[in-house]
């Protein structure tokens, strides 16, 4: 499909979207229809593939797509005869991930010459139901000509006054004067449909029955365009990775049986890869806590460790910012007793170095039976599955995936001063995604890893939980070879 989509654009209608839809699916298709549908979207956005939702939606880009070249940006120019559908377009538009920015100073001063004084120059520019195909053809130039806009549809609603043939006419023109520099797309929201002077004419010309989906076929062409001019990018060459040491460390767990790796060894492992493990020690007693916490220094998290917890938070198996050995030591006696009577007896504890306050995100693997190793990243500690705010790829991931993912998160500008906020290091966490898909791209034996959170501060990134399982592997056969 990479290879495919550059010099070809490729649009796919995926079913089972929803847990019904996928077991319909699956039962008729195999396996590869019930994969995750969210590990679905991620290999299509990298490979450049078109999604869309329904039949009607796929021969819409496919008709932009067969006569207009994708825009070169995602702005977007308006032309219309009637206001209300013009700002229909501009909501879809903007609904869509497209811009609706206001012309240039130039153009606004070129449309007012000929334009009513009840007319819009700015954008959309609504020329009111006098326009005649004159004034379409006119607005098309101007506005194909200002450097703010890298698309254009054009909105047309039948009035009394001006026939729908002569303003297609008009538009067929405009087109012939872009020469194929910037898309057009029309709305023709006629009885009678779109005139026959766009169907036949040598330069064909898209045209939708409602601008919801002119805007829909747009801003797919302008992500496919986006990903073609990207071009082929590789993998980043990390450095102080251990490889060695981290497949040894793998395969002692693996000969022990498959499971969750304790602790430390869950630290060394993500150490290998230089992930940036917040400073920590793991004890089997309330007083070696209370030595350690001496050790370490400073303010400090003491965390319960014991089969079955799989939210601290939830059973008081963490406690944050203390301090010395006497407070440690008796914070653990309390947790322990916490624990034991809710049926977590502690079989250690892990004492771990407060680190700088910082937002909370999750760092996190999978590996999809289909497609192998799923990089997650999303918002993290106690609000992974209050907002369920995710973004995946597929591993091996390049720079651009990784700032793509952190960019496309609801919380990201959490990490940008929110309201004030901290203006936070993104550019640690896109590393931590680059080191744990080196790490599961070396190792497909680690089935599942979880940093949850890594706090994410103005200076850098640290992870002060993670939860790593291993299991043995055997590579997926080909995919000419399912059936």
């Amino acid at each position: 499909a990479r290879r495919v989509g550059r010099t070809k654009p490729i649009a796919v209608v995926k079913s089972g979207r929803t847990a019904a839809g996928s077991r319909a699916t699956s039962s008729h298709t195999g396996a590869l229809l019930a994969a995750s549908d969210i590990t679905v979207d991620a290999l299509f956005r990298q490979a450049g593939v078109i999604r869309v939702d329904t039949l009607e939606e796929l021969f819409d880009v496919a008709s932009f797509l067969a006569h207009q070249p994708p825009p070169g940006g995602r702005r977007v120019g308006i032309i219309t005869n009637s206001g209300g559908p013009a700002i229909l377009c501009a909501d879809a538009c903007e609904a869509e991930g497209l811009q609706v920015p206001l012309l240039s100073e130039e153009s606004q001063r070129r449309l007012r010459a000929f334009l009513p004084r009840e007319a819009s120059a700015t954008n959309p520019v609504d020329m009111i139901a006098s326009a005649t195909a004159a004034h379409y053809r006119e607005a098309i130039r101007i506005v194909a000509d200002d450097p703010l806009v890298d698309a254009l549809i054009v909105i047309f609603i039948p009035p009394l006054v001006t026939r729908a043939t002569d303003v297609a006419e008009a538009i067929v023109d405009g087109v012939r004067g872009l020469g194929g520099r910037k898309p057009l797309l029309t709305v023709f929201m006629s009885a009678r449909g779109v005139p026959d002077q766009l169907k036949t004419a040598d330069v064909r010309i898209p045209s939708y029955a409602f601008p919801e989906a002119a805007a829909l076929a747009l801003a797919r062409a302008a992500r496919y365009g986006e990903w073609r001019e990207r071009g082929e990018v590789a993998p980043p060459q990390l450095r102080g990775l251990r490889r060695d040491e981290a497949a040894a460390l793998v395969a002692a767990a693996l000969r022990r049986g498959e499971g969750w790796l304790p602790p430390d060894e869950v630290a060394r492992l993500l150490s290998c890869y230089g992930l940036p493990v917040a400073e920590q020690r793991v004890v089997t007693s309330p007083e070696a806590a209370g030595m350690a916490a001496g050790e370490i220094g400073g303010e400090v998290a003491l965390k319960g460790i014991a089969p079955g917890i799989l939210h601290k938070t939830e059973v008081g198996a963490i406690r944050l910012h203390l301090r010395g050995a006497e407070e440690v030591s008796r914070a653990a006696e309390e947790m322990a007793t916490r624990l034991r009577s809710q049926g977590y007896p502690p079989t250690a504890f892990l004492v771990q170095r407060m680190v700088p306050k910082g937002v909370e995100m999750l760092v996190g693997v999978v590996h999809d039976p289909q497609f192998g190793p799923v990089v997650a990243c999303g918002a993290g500690g106690v609000l992974v599955e209050l907002l369920r705010d995710l973004s995946v790829r597929l591993t091996p991931l390049t720079r651009e995936d990784a700032g793509e993912m952190i960019r496309s998160l609801k919380t990201y500008p959490l990490l940008t001063g929110f309201r004030g906020g901290p203006v936070c290091d993104a550019g640690a966490l896109e590393e931590a995604l680059l080191r744990v898909s080196a790490l599961v791209d070396d190792l497909p034996q680690i089935a599942e890893l979880d940093c949850n959170p890594v706090l994410v501060h103005e200076t850098g990134a640290a992870v002060v939980d993670a939860r790593v399982r291993v299991a043995p592997f055997e590579p997926p056969p080909p995919l000419g070879a399912r059936r």
